[in-house]
């Protein structure tokens, strides 16, 4: 059980074996569901047939929603992602997911991931623009100038600026990072 749970992100040795006895303290009822759980999910989720988020169903909640904004299209390399620009609920437009980025090391092109699907939503009339929010690794920025070049002649692409955190001291912050909060500098209201 502890060599299973260590496969699992993030979970280390330690870890692994914290959470064994913990399962092995549990009664039978609650390991079997857990269990269950973890098969339920396995078998029921799958992915959006639109924008390729996680979903129970052939199109997930986001995209079935006619309150959102369907003129904009957030892109993510992975539904953690969605769910963390979910919680800031500040963007109310829909999502693509591409399912990674582009990484020629790890055998990742651009075949691999959904951008044909979003190349074809973006073409059409009613998408105004796309908002590249892609983490700014030298994959992600592979794949952010990519997908820009790709997707300019159907629509408007920005990107989500990038800086320091809140509460982040200037002289920790690296280079690139204090780069790009001068280039995403914007005036006071």
């Amino acid at each position: 059980m502890i060599e299973q749970l260590q496969k699992l992100p993030g979970v280390g040795p330690k870890t692994a074996q914290r959470l064994a006895l913990h399962i092995l303290n549990r009664s039978e009822d609650e390991v079997q569901g857990i269990a269950q759980a973890l098969i339920d999910a396995k078998k029921q989720v799958g992915f959006c047939q639109t924008c390729f988020h996680l979903s129970a169903q052939s199109t997930c909640e986001i995209c079935r929603n006619r309150d959102r904004d369907s003129s904009t299209i957030c892109v993510v390399s992975d539904s953690r992602d969605v769910i963390a620009l979910e919680k800031t609920r500040e963007y109310d437009g829909k999502y693509h997911v591409l399912g990674g980025v582009i990484s020629p090391m790890d055998g990742i092109g651009p075949e691999q991931l959904h951008i044909q699907p979003l190349v074809r939503r973006a073409s059409t009339p009613e998408v105004r623009e796309v908002i590249l929010a892609i983490s700014p690794s030298v994959e992600g920025e592979t794949t952010t100038l990519y997908l820009g070049q790709l997707l300019k002649p159907f629509t408007k692409v920005t990107r989500i600026a990038f800086g320091l955190p809140m509460g982040g001291d200037l002289e920790y912050a690296d280079e690139v990072t204090l780069a790009r909060a001068l280039e995403g500098r914007r005036e006071l209201d």
